[in-house]
């Protein structure tokens, strides 16, 4: 049976999903962008469409991007895009943990610090050493950076444990 070619709506529906995703670039920063397999040209038509204002402007920018994104390999893009998004996700609870943690290693103290140190495996001299700190200070201010350098510990110790995890073995 002869091979025949896409219809003009297939092509079309392609080339709109194409610049569809070169427009999920339009907000990145340079250095972003440099983290992406993109050729020279669609890079700088992403970075200049960044700095757009006029709609007529940006809508013809985007048009170019798709054109673009018809040479660019679409499926090295989107696995990057997805990586990063997988990545933010990643970063995102680790935050929310890491709050949660903060908060009852300032409420409950030691108990709370060993159920940390059981659950995660982190070194917790320096939480301690924090928590006296915390509990001796009377000054507000003192206090919050207390917390705050408390929530940085843990944050630190929960992000690294989670991108050891996505590391393959």
């Amino acid at each position: 049976m002869a091979q025949t070619k896409p219809s003009k709506t297939a092509r079309k529906r392609e080339y709109l999903l194409l610049q569809e995703l070169g427009e999920r670039l339009v907000g990145f920063t340079a250095g972003e962008l440099q983290e992406l397999p993109l050729d020279e040209r669609l890079r700088e038509a992403v970075l200049a469409a960044s700095t757009m204002t006029a709609k007529g402007a940006l809508r013809r920018q985007k048009q170019l991007i798709g054109k673009l994104m018809r040479d660019a390999d679409a499926d090295a893009i989107r696995r990057a895009l997805d990586a990063r998004s997988a990545d933010d996700q990643i970063a995102k609870r680790a935050f929310a943990e890491a709050e949660r943690w903060r908060d009852r290693i300032v409420s409950e103290g030691q108990p709370a610090i060993m159920e940390y140190q059981q659950a995660t495996g982190a070194t917790v001299e320096t939480l301690g050493e924090l928590m006296t700190e915390l509990q001796r200070t009377a000054n507000e201010r003192v206090a919050k950076t207390i917390r705050r350098r408390i929530f940085q510990n843990v944050h630190g110790a929960l992000l690294a444990r989670a991108q050891d995890d996505r590391i393959p073995r």
